[in-house]
């Protein structure tokens, strides 16, 4: 069991500047070790410290309202959960989307890699939430083990499933963020183009790694990337060229008429 030890840590952080929410401040329900069922080449937090897919209570709801009220006002267009992993594996996930909505009375955000979807628990949960943003990389389970790099069992087949059940029932905003480390081939495209048609997400965010991933996990990668200013050794990954992200992005917009965002701003 992983918890806090650290006495200055504040499970709260930003605001930060979000090409996906506008201004977001950032509610972190995992910690100081960074805990993901998923390990994704590009992650923003450097190597996972502890792998796993088993949910917990990391940080008590008390000690995050505590957190929210140093924030006060909260000028901000959305509070998002997301931080040092993957927050549905917070046990009282539920509990602090209510009472951040109760509190702030602004919309709340959750950023997932969809692992757990298939919990029932995790879906009435996560349904809570104003805004839920879920992970998907891949079409296929060779590229969905390459960029993601599970912690087994996690099965491809499953988190699909578990997403097209939580959209039957989901109310809010769902997007579907989408890493593209190269330019996918056209079966994948095609692939995919079908799976969004099925799924009919609120919107589309397309993105290809941009930020350095540190080389080992670091705490203040969870708020906004200034670059040059990094007192820790990174790892810089290739990013697909705009050219691609556009063409890829007028595609699925024709085919499917779902509203798609960048980094590089709006493309469809």
């Amino acid at each position: 069991m992983y918890s806090i030890t650290h006495h200055s840590f504040c499970s709260v952080y930003g605001p930060v500047r979000s090409w996906r929410y506008g201004i977001s401040l950032g509610i972190d329900p995992i910690g100081t070790v960074s805990t993901c069922s998923f390990d994704c080449v590009y992650c923003q937090l450097g190597e996972i410290e502890h792998k796993t897919r088993d949910r917990q209570i990391f940080i008590p709801t008390i000690r995050i309202l505590d957190d929210l009220h140093r924030f006060i006002p909260w000028d901000v267009d959305v509070i998002t959960l997301s931080g040092s992993g993957e927050p549905t594996l917070a046990l009282n996930l539920g509990e602090i989307i209510s009472v951040t909505k109760t509190l702030t009375n602004k919309p709340v955000g959750v950023l997932t890699n969809g692992s757990l979807l298939m919990d029932g628990d995790v879906q009435e949960e996560l349904a809570l939430a104003d805004q839920v943003a879920v992970k998907w990389d891949a079409v296929t389970v060779d590229g969905f083990n390459r960029v993601n790099r599970p912690v087994a069992p996690v099965f491809f087949s499953e988190i699909w499933a578990g997403l097209m059940q939580f959209r039957q029932h989901y109310s809010g905003h769902l997007a579907i963020q989408t890493m593209l480390l190269t330019p996918w081939p056209q079966p994948d495209q095609d692939v995919y183009i079908a799976q969004m048609q099925a799924l009919q997400p609120a919107e589309i965010q397309l993105n290809t790694p941009t930020r350095p991933r540190p080389l080992t996990h670091q705490l203040e990668a969870r708020g906004n990337h200034v670059p040059g200013d990094r007192a820790y050794p990174t790892r810089s990954l290739k990013p697909t060229s705009a050219e691609t992200l556009h063409t890829f992005s007028d595609r699925i917009q024709a085919a499917t008429g779902i509203q798609v965002r960048s980094a590089l701003g709006v493309t469809a």
